[in-house]
């Protein structure tokens, strides 16, 4: 019987060292993930703090293993950056985009929910404050790299500051709980286990698919992609995040766990890359810092005005993406 197992282990490997099949990993580990994380939401994390604080290590994880697997390679600074652009600005663009277009007429409050009208104002002062913090962080990356290069203290700065924005999210679920006399539930434990699992899920998927992409001999991609494939296949989770929460009418946790997600990346992903190895800019960083302060201004004022993101800001969203790709890869 064991001879039997053994003889199958061989052809099951075979399968598994294929990109295909690790894309389908991928996507199983992200999905377990999200899973999850949509059960923790009931355990003492509201919904704006949950698609800020909880999401983002989620649907970000893939990002922080690609710049570690990038920082064993080393002088690989430039494709993080464009990891990390690619990923932001699909984020903020074409899936904002793409869930406004579809479920842009539904309140950042759910459905069928009354929601009383403090709560409202809380929830879009929430988002509101998430956005802020997407300028910050993105300004001082804008700021550090005017030399065209960000070293040791530059990446102390952007980590230092990811930092002091998380220890914002904890005490403020701290004080939550306190007003509302609850605690955490302790199945929260198995669920950031299964997460771990899932967690190491993605970082073999993603070594795996890294390495194939250096080596892999094509006219169509190659190692000078890596940027721009890594940056797209890490947005896919995000993607589900967005395509659920939309369908069920929370554009709250939607809008708020694509700009944690971006947090995730810029200032953390860059700042730790950069405590390690000196990373130099690449040439399309100015379009694409562009294209995420203009798309999150837009959030910024319709959230402030209207409470919720138009079905009609979805087209401005989707030519800001087209804008972003034929700048970075027509052009380049």
């Amino acid at each position: 019987m064991f001879a039997s197992v053994s003889s199958h282990l061989p052809q099951a490997s075979v399968y598994l060292a294929h990109p295909l099949a690790q894309i389908g990993v991928f996507m199983a580990a992200s999905a377990l993930m999200i899973w999850r994380l949509q059960a923790i939401e009931g355990k003492g994390f509201g919904g704006t703090v949950l698609g800020t604080l909880i999401m983002p290590y989620c649907s970000g994880f893939a990002n922080l293993v690609f710049a570690y697997v990038m920082s064993r390679a080393g002088g690989k600074g430039s494709t993080v950056m464009e990891n990390c652009l690619v990923n932001n600005v699909t984020n903020l663009t074409l899936i904002l985009g793409l869930t406004t277009l579809c479920f842009g007429v539904t309140a950042v409050n759910g459905k069928s929910k009354k929601v009383p009208e403090q709560a409202q104002r809380l929830k879009r002062l929430d988002l509101l404050f998430t956005l802020v913090a997407l300028f910050l962080f993105t300004g001082t990356l804008w700021a550090l790299a005017k030399d065209g290069v960000l070293d040791f203290y530059d990446g102390l700065v952007l980590v230092g500051l990811f930092v002091f924005w998380q220890i914002l999210h904890v005490f403020e679920i701290l004080k939550n709980n306190v007003r509302k006399n609850q605690g955490f539930q302790w199945s929260i434990v198995l669920d950031l286990l299964l997460i771990a699992v899932s967690a190491y899920g993605v970082f073999k998927s993603v070594d795996y698919l890294v390495d194939w992409v250096s080596h892999v001999k094509s006219p169509y991609i190659g190692v000078k992609d890596l940027g721009w494939l890594s940056g797209a296949l890490m947005v896919l989770p995000n993607a589900f995040i967005a395509l659920y929460y939309g369908y069920a009418g929370r554009q709250d946790i939607v809008v708020s766990s694509q700009v944690g997600d971006g947090h995730i990346c810029i200032p953390m992903c860059i700042g730790l890359f950069a405590l390690f190895d000196r990373i130099t800019i690449p040439g399309f960083f100015q379009i694409g810092i562009y294209v995420i302060a203009g798309a999150a201004a837009l959030h910024f004022l319709f959230i402030l005005l209207m409470g919720r993101l138009p079905r009609a800001l979805g087209l401005v969203l989707l030519a800001g993406y087209g804008v972003f790709v034929y700048t970075g890869l027509v052009q380049q």
